[in-house]
Formats: structure tokens, sequence, C-alpha cells
């Protein structure tokens, strides 16, 4: 998949969030799974997946807790980054901050809302604090504005 390694190098990082169910587009960059389960119905000789970073997922509790309820999102964000503090969660965001430096990075989770998910808040921390907005590829995404608000979304298909 090294076709699709963006060779533009900037001195911020670029790293978008996208659903795992999304198809690969050219501009995706690096890909990185950033949930602890595998998505179900994706194959991984389909997934053009580059690295599948497990370490960097929240806890099963916290998951569990959480169960992508947008009410509850804030304390998730919390609790998580909290969860990051760990030597296990700190070697793989370093890990991800090396690759976003390579070029542009794009967080894949299975979530139905990309915009609530954990690899929303990561991009959030690897785009030093920056909130992260829905990537266009030619349909709408799910994401969040600038001010934090929600996005509408048209989906594609279904899981």
């Amino acid at each position: 998949m090294s076709e699709k390694k963006s060779s533009a190098k900037s001195s911020a990082p670029v790293v978008q969030v996208r659903r795992i169910y999304d198809e690969a587009q050219t501009s995706d960059g690096t890909r990185v799974l950033v949930d602890r389960v595998w998505p179900r119905g994706v194959s991984k000789d389909t997934a053009e997946l580059d690295e599948w970073v497990k370490d960097i997922a929240p806890s099963t509790e916290l998951r569990k807790w959480y169960s992508h309820d947008p009410e509850k999102f804030d304390e998730f964000a919390r609790r998580f980054r909290e969860e990051l503090k760990n030597d296990d969660a700190e070697k793989a965001l370093d890990e991800l901050r090396e690759l976003a430096q390579k070029g542009t990075l794009t967080l894949l989770t299975a979530a139905k809302r990309d915009d609530i998910s954990q690899a929303t808040v990561l991009a959030e921390i690897l785009n030093d604090g920056k909130k992260t907005t829905g990537k266009k590829s030619g349909r709408k995404t799910t994401g969040t504005t600038k001010s934090g608000s929600k996005k509408s979304s048209s989906k594609k298909g279904g899981e």
C-alpha cells in the first residue's frame, strides 16, 4: 500500500479520522486502525491498513461504559486521555506521532460515528489540540466543526 503514502511533508502533522468501512482514498496517506477489536465484516486482506495499533485503544471497561453515547463523549474523552498516560499507550502515541510527521495519517475506527470516537480524541492530540473535522472524500463524512458542533452525515451503504 506504499503507493498511498503522501510524499508531502509539513511541519504540522495532518491527522484525519475515517471509518474503516469507507473506501480507501489516495489522500489517506498512512492508514492505522486504532480499535482494540477487529471490525466486523472487514477482512484483513481488504482493509488496506498500514498498521493496527491496539495499545492505543481505550480499555474494554471504558469502551463498554461509553457505548458511543453522544451524551457521554466529553467524559469519555477525559477518561481516555487519562488512560493514555500509561507506558504502553505512550509508546503507541509516540509511534503515531512519528507516522504523522512523515505525511498524512488517517486514523481508522469501526465506530458508526467517527466524530465521537477514540480516533477523534487521538487526532485532536496529534493535531496539537485542534479539533478534527470530517474529511471530504466525494461524499459527506461525519465529523465536528471547529466550534465542536456536529456535522450531518449521509452514509453510503451500511454495516
